[in-house]
């Protein structure tokens, strides 16, 4: 019974990615600008040094974008007391998703500006950093993009993909932050 418990306990951490020896690097983002939801120059540097994650939406979808960004509002009361922790959205309809559109969008999820940071850019920056940067597509007019959250470390390596719309994918995400909010760089 107690050899049970403990298998049982070794699966519960791993699954959370407590147990795991390391998160494989799978590349590194690039610096890059873009403009966030306030209209204020961003860039990646203002990045190092926190664990954050990243996903790409346009704010007029009506396909996985609201299920993306209901999941980012609940990672976002998960993380609420770690503050080396940021959450990203980045636009792939740079045309209509102006500031004031990703600021009127981020206030219908109750983004916190402080933790969540909505951006947007020239079409050929988001290109750039979609397909080279996040290995996630091109950014091409079709509106059609990724559904995946990145995680990526404090020296801005990506450290993991997570299928919103597998339904564990939140917990694993948020076991891989705490492991990386431990890992020493």
């Amino acid at each position: 019974m107690k050899a049970s418990a403990v298998v049982l306990a070794a699966v519960a951490l791993l699954s959370c990615g407590e147990a795991r020896r390391s998160l494989p690097a799978l590349g590194v983002v690039p610096d890059f600008t873009l403009t966030d939801e306030r209209g204020k120059k961003f860039t990646g540097k203002s990045l190092n040094s926190v664990v954050w994650v990243a996903d790409f939406i346009y704010t007029t979808c009506q396909g996985p974008c609201p299920r993306m960004s209901t999941q980012m509002r609940q990672l976002q009361e998960e993380v609420k007391d770690l503050p080396d922790v940021k959450l990203i959205s980045i636009t792939v309809d740079p045309e209509h998703d102006t500031p004031d559109a990703l600021s009127a969008y981020g206030k219908r999820y109750k983004a916190d500006p402080a933790r969540w940071s909505f951006l947007t850019g020239p079409r050929e920056t988001l290109q750039l950093l979609s397909k080279d940067g996040f290995h996630l597509g091109d950014v091409d007019g079709k509106l059609e993009h990724s559904s995946r959250f990145v995680l990526i470390d404090r020296t801005m390596r990506i450290r993991g993909y997570y299928a919103t719309w597998e339904a564990d994918a939140l917990e694993k995400l948020l076991g891989d932050i705490r492991y990386l909010l431990k890992e020493r760089v």
